[in-house]
């Protein structure tokens, strides 16, 4: 008999770890975590249902409550499940390149959608939505802001990812590489090598674009990847390297992902696995690598499996293929150096 969950809460977390057999035809040892085989379909779930669930333990907010957030999508998802399983109403702040699917996904978990329409001149459309949230806070009767980008409970729901990952693979692990955002994720894997004692080295996906280390902020269209503003949780001193890769490389990562090892994958998981086919020269053929999923790809069908919207809003030639470092360096100047 298979495993029973008490409720929907319950079942987030324990996501499958599969092996990646052809994206370098079978010559390395390379796993996929597939977070969105969580039950609102990110890894999002993970830090949305810890966030609430000691929110209320602790008494700071009770049914009938309003969570306040800002989110480019995945967080909004998991956030209004987790408000709906709890009796708490959701406002989520979103932005124009939420996709269609997820809006009208919240929509069905019953959140209350606030689009900002403009960016901010300095931060972008998350610096938008961040006034946003201030705003709706001051206004908005028994309200209360989650925080992803500061709550310590971001970083702390991924140790359980880190966990499933090591027993999966009996400690055994040299390379995880983990997409960039609020960098919850990245710092919580982080801490849990470093407290462990493991040897694995974290590498950082980030998006061109995106300031999260230092670099100038650009256009992005690929929602869920990257930042315009720096993270409340990064420390790159527990970083082995960092990639950065363009819109259009999550892109052709998705689907060569989809038409390699037939799995439907979000956008910045594309990114991953662009960026490690770029750093697998790098690593030995006997070390074992995780790519951390975020998400599935049916939230993207209108967007990255679109080829009519690629067209539209991506720019598809002379696009570079950057590579940010830490400690090592790597010459990668053009996409089809990755042999993508």
């Amino acid at each position: 008999m298979g495993n029973i969950s008490n409720n929907i809460m319950d079942a987030i977390g324990n996501t499958p770890l599969v092996r990646l057999n052809r994206i370098l035809d079978g010559q390395r040892r390379v796993f996929a975590k597939l977070e969105g085989s969580n039950p609102a379909g990110s890894m999002k779930d993970r830090t949305s249902h810890l966030i609430i669930s000691e929110l209320i333990r602790k008494g700071i907010i009770s049914r009938g409550g309003t969570i306040i957030e800002s989110s480019s999508g995945n967080m909004a998802a998991g956030l209004a499940q987790a408000c709906l399983f709890y009796g708490l109403n959701l406002m989520v702040v979103v932005d124009p390149n939420l996709n269609p699917h997820t809006h009208k996904l919240l929509k069905a978990y019953g959140a209350e959608i606030v689009m900002v329409h403009e960016p901010h001149p300095t931060g972008g459309f998350l610096a938008a939505r961040l006034e946003k949230v201030k705003e709706l806070l001051a206004t908005v009767p028994n309200s209360l802001w989650s925080n992803q980008y500061e709550n310590p409970n971001n970083p702390r729901a991924h140790h359980t990812t880190m966990s499933e990952i090591m027993a999966a693979l009996d400690n055994n692990l040299d390379y995880l590489f983990i997409a960039t955002s609020t960098c919850g994720t990245l710092m919580g894997c982080a801490d849990y090598i470093e407290k462990n004692g493991f040897q694995t080295k974290l590498i950082a996906v980030d998006a061109v674009g995106s300031v999260l280390f230092g670099n100038k902020p650009g256009k992005r269209k690929i929602p869920g990847h990257g930042a315009g503003i720096p993270s409340k949780f990064l420390d790159t001193s527990k970083l082995y390297d960092v990639l950065h890769v363009s819109d259009l490389e999550c892109i052709k990562g998705c689907w060569k992902l989809l038409n390699e090892e037939a799995i439907l994958a979000g956008g910045s998981s594309g990114g991953i696995v662009s960026a490690y086919l770029k750093y697998s020269r790098y690593i030995s053929k006997d070390s074992t690598a995780v790519l951390l999923f975020p998400d599935s790809g049916e939230r993207y069908l209108d967007t990255v499996y679109n080829m009519e919207w690629v067209r539209e809003n991506i720019e598809l030639e002379n696009i570079p293929s950057t590579i940010g470092y830490l400690k090592n360096r790597a010459n990668l100047k053009t996409f089809e150096d990755a042999a993508v």
